[in-house]
C-alpha cells in the first residue's frame, strides 16, 4: 500500500480578485494535493470562511477592508487554531513584516516576489518551518 500524504487545505484571502486568481494559479499547478478550499474578499470574511472550512493554510493579505490582515489572523486563531497563516503582501517596511509575524503567523511573502517564492514558501509552512522574503533575511529574525 502506497502512502499518500494528506490533501493540503488553502484558502486565499486578498480584496483583490484577479490576484486571488493568479495565486491560485500559482500555486495549484503540479500540486494535485493542494486545494483551495475558498477566497475572502475581507477580514470578516476571513475569519467566517476560515470557520466553516478549517483550512491548513490561510494566504493572507494585510490591508483588506472591515478588518486587516492582523485582526483576521488573530481572530481566526482563536477559532481554529491549527490554521497556518502566510501573509503575502505588498508592504516592505521591516515593521510591519515583524508585527505579521507577530501575529503568530508562519512567513511573509512580498507580493513582487510571489512567482518566484510563493510555493516554496507554501511548502515551508507546510513542513513546520517560517519563511520570510529572500530580501528581507538578515533583516528580519526567522
Amino acid at each position: 500500500m502506497e502512502f499518500l500524504p494528506k490533501e493540503k487545505h488553502i484558502l486565499i484571502a486578498d480584496d483583490f480578485e484577479p490576484w486571488r486568481r493568479f495565486v491560485a494559479q500559482l500555486i495549484l499547478f503540479g500540486r494535485p494535493r493542494w486545494r483551495i478550499v475558498g477566497e475572502a474578499s475581507d477580514g470578516a470574511e476571513v475569519v467566517e470562511k476560515a470557520e466553516e472550512s478549517r483550512p491548513d493554510l490561510i494566504l493572507l493579505d494585510i490591508r483588506m477592508p472591515k478588518l486587516d490582515g492582523f485582526e483576521a489572523a488573530r481572530q481566526t486563531m482563536k477559532i481554529a487554531p491549527k490554521t497556518k497563516f502566510l501573509f503575502l503582501s505588498n508592504f516592505d517596511s521591516l515593521e510591519v513584516i515583524e508585527e505579521a509575524l507577530g501575529t503568530g503567523a508562519h512567513g511573509y511573502v512580498y507580493k513582487l516576489d510571489a512567482v518566484r517564492e510563493l510555493v516554496c514558501a507554501v511548502e515551508s509552512v507546510f513542513r513546520g518551518e517560517r519563511f520570510v522574503s529572500g530580501r528581507f533575511k538578515g533583516r528580519i529574525a526567522v
